[in-house]
C-alpha cells in the first residue's frame, strides 16, 4: 500500500473512527472530516488517535454544503495533496412517519447522507482523474436496499447514495477510479446502545448472525473496496447486514 491521502467525512463518529484507524493500518495518510461546531470534540479525538500512535489529520467541514464541502476539501490539498481516497461516511437520522414528517426533517436527512455525496465527491473527482487513480466509497444502509418504518427520508438518501455510486462508476471506470458503497445493517454505536433494551432485543431478533455489527467490520468493507488491488471492482454495493437483507 502507498501513502495515498484519504479524506473520511464524518471520520470522529462511531463507524469513521474505525474507518479511519483501519485505513492508517493500510499505510494511508488519513484525514477525518468534523462539523465547524464540533471542534472541541475533533481535536479531543484527535489526542486520543494519538495516544494511539495514529497520526490522523482533522479538517472542518459541513458536507451538506456545496461551499463548505469546496472549502474543506482545499484545505485537505493545500496541507497533504489531493485527495486519492474518499470514504463518504457522514450521516444522520431524523426518524418519524411520513405523516408526522416536517419539511425540515426530510431535508435535513437528505441533504446531510445524500447532497453531501455529490458536495464532496465533486470537489475530488477531476483531480483523481488528472491521476488516472481514485477510490470511493460511499456509506448506504440495509434500509436503503429494503426500506424502514419511519424512516422514509433516510431510506430514501440511502437509496440514492447506491444510485449515485452506480451511475458515476460508469463515468469514470476507464479512468483508474472506482466507485463503491457499503450498506452496514444496524451497528453497535452510541447510537444504537442508547435503543431501548427490548427494542435492541427484538432488532437483534431479527438478525440471523444473532447480533449487531461492529464498526471495525464495516470499516474492514471499507478498507477492501478501496485498497489498490480491489481496482476491477466498481458500481457494486457491499451489505455487512449480518443476514438480515440478502438480494
Amino acid at each position: 500500500m502507498s501513502e495515498k491521502v484519504a479524506l473520511v467525512t464524518g471520520g470522529i463518529g462511531g463507524i469513521g473512527t474505525q474507518v479511519c484507524k483501519r485505513l492508517y493500518a493500510q499505510g494511508r495518510r488519513v484525514v477525518a472530516g468534523y462539523l465547524p461546531d464540533e471542534e472541541a470534540a475533533a481535536i479531543e479525538w484527535q489526542r486520543v488517535r494519538r495516544q494511539e500512535q495514529l497520526d490522523v489529520a482533522i479538517v472542518p467541514g459541513d458536507v451538506s454544503s456545496f461551499e463548505s464541502s469546496t472549502e474543506m476539501v482545499r484545505e485537505v490539498q493545500e496541507r497533504l495533496g489531493p485527495v486519492e481516497i474518499l470514504v463518504n461516511c457522514a450521516g444522520i437520522t431524523c426518524d418519524r412517519t411520513l405523516g408526522k414528517m416536517e419539511k425540515t426533517q426530510w431535508e435535513a436527512v437528505l441533504s446531510t447522507n445524500l447532497d453531501s455525496v455529490f458536495n464532496v465527491t465533486r470537489q475530488v473527482l477531476n483531480g483523481m482523474i488528472e491521476q488516472g487513480f481514485g477510490r470511493i466509497v460511499s456509506i448506504s444502509s440495509v434500509n436503503g436496499q429494503k426500506g424502514q418504518f419511519g424512516q422514509t427520508n433516510y431510506s430514501a438518501a440511502k437509496a440514492g447514495v447506491h444510485g449515485f455510486t452506480m451511475a458515476l462508476a460508469q463515468e469514470v471506470a476507464a479512468k483508474g477510479i472506482t466507485v463503491n458503497s457499503v450498506s452496514p445493517g444496524y451497528v453497535e454505536t452510541n447510537m444504537t446502545l442508547a435503543i431501548p433494551g427490548e427494542l435492541r432485543d427484538a432488532i437483534v431478533a431479527q438478525i440471523p448472525m444473532g447480533r449487531m455489527a461492529q464498526p471495525d467490520e464495516v470499516a474492514d468493507a471499507v478498507a477492501f473496496l478501496s485498497a489498490d488491488e480491489t481496482r476491477y471492482i466498481t458500481g457494486a454495493n457491499l451489505p455487512v447486514n449480518g443476514g438480515l437483507y440478502m438480494c
